[in-house]
């Protein structure tokens, strides 16, 4: 960490502590390197917005203290069509936290409601909301060609002020607590409302929202069976603002050298360019999904149809069953890979991660825990 770095970091902390937030904001994208609009992406990359951070850590807003209630539940309100099937949003409340959500039904599913199906739960990114989410990722599209239903829980500005799922809290990183235990009610919500198999939940998410998917990893392995990071972190890098944007900064350090591991199947997706999560972060959830488990590394190369080149590297035990998967996107920034360029947040020229997130997660159903 540079002097310069840690000065405004400094700073940022006292005016945080004496209330002035707007001052403190300036001091932290100082520090992040983001205030001047005119920096630019690396020059291999096709995505334009690296300057547009979309991690910004914002100030959570603490919870109200309340007795834990029933969840609540309203009725799915259609919104907007995506093509055949049902895009259907609601609004659900669990232990005193209320967040709306978007879900996709392909048309099979409605026809035939008995067919359990598998789910994907889809976590945004700081800034996005689940229309543009599912606009940029194309999951929706996966999810009629493949059969599976998609959850886009929307996290809001009464949260967090830049919509940044609150990774970096103690108390949403705990199974019972928090986003975290919001999140898993609302998979088990959704089970009765659609038939799923719950052998197949699948969780994922892009930066902030890839952080979250990595602590659902770790504090609900019964319900999840696999786990995608996309320019994410992992669970336990930060306990707060300052230990995030440091983590953010300059990767994990040797206190995100944490002893959890998540038991469960992860794939992970980061550009070697990306100047908001540092890359090394990426080794830091594989490092959380492989353990103390003896694997060996197959890796290859190769470049998608417009021209990102990557190396994949997949991680194997020794009676041949993969527990990690690796894509490293070559001079690619902060942005979801092969996404849609309708959507925030997306580089089109990249390998599609929303489909080799969906190849991996339909090789890996869940196995009982032990």
């Amino acid at each position: 960490m540079s002097a310069l770095f840690k000065k405004l970091i400094q700073e940022a902390t006292r005016l945080t502590r004496h209330g002035s937030l707007q001052d403190a904001t300036r001091a932290i994208q100082q520090a992040l390197g983001r205030a001047s609009a005119a920096s630019k992406p690396p020059a291999a990359s096709a995505w334009k917005n690296d300057s547009d951070t979309i991690d910004v850590v914002a100030r959570p807003i603490p919870q109200p203290v309340s007795e834990p209630v029933r969840p609540l539940h309203t009725p799915l309100e259609p919104a907007s069509n995506d093509g055949p099937g049902e895009f259907t949003e609601a609004t659900f409340a669990h232990a005193g936290t209320t967040r709306s959500y978007k879900l996709y039904t392909p048309p099979h599913a409605i026809a035939q409601p008995a067919q359990p199906l598998p789910l994907v739960l889809m976590l945004h990114g700081c800034t996005q909301n689940p229309d543009d989410f599912a606009t940029g990722t194309g999951m929706n599209a996966l999810a009629l060609a493949h059969g599976f239903v998609v959850v886009y829980p929307a996290q809001n500005q009464k949260a967090n002020a830049q919509r940044c799922w609150n990774w970096f809290t103690p108390a949403d990183q705990q199974r019972d607590t928090g986003e975290a235990a919001w999140l898993a009610a609302l998979v088990h919500q959704v089970t009765q409302l659609r038939a799923i198999d719950p052998d197949r939940v699948y969780v994922a998410g892009l930066s902030a929202g890839g952080a979250m998917a990595s602590i659902l990893g770790h504090t609900h392995p019964d319900v999840f069976a696999a786990v995608g990071v996309h320019s994410g972190l992992a669970c336990g890098v930060a306990s707060n603002v300052i230990g995030a944007l440091s983590v953010m900064k300059n990767g994990r350090t040797a206190a995100a050298a944490t002893s959890k591991t998540s038991k469960l199947p992860t794939i992970v997706f980061h550009g070697d360019a990306d100047k908001t999560v540092h890359p090394h972060n990426a080794e830091a959830v594989l490092q959380t999904a492989i353990g103390q488990a003896t694997t060996t590394a197959q890796m290859s190369k190769g470049s998608a149809a417009r021209g990102q080149s990557y190396t994949r590297t997949t991680y194997q035990t020794p009676n041949g069953s993969s527990i990690a998967e690796n894509w490293t996107l070559h001079g690619a920034g902060h942005a979801w890979s092969g996404g849609s360029a309708k959507g925030s947040y997306t580089d089109p020229l990249g390998p599609d991660a929303s489909a080799e997130m969906w190849r991996f997660f339909a090789e890996h159903p869940r196995k009982p825990v032990h």
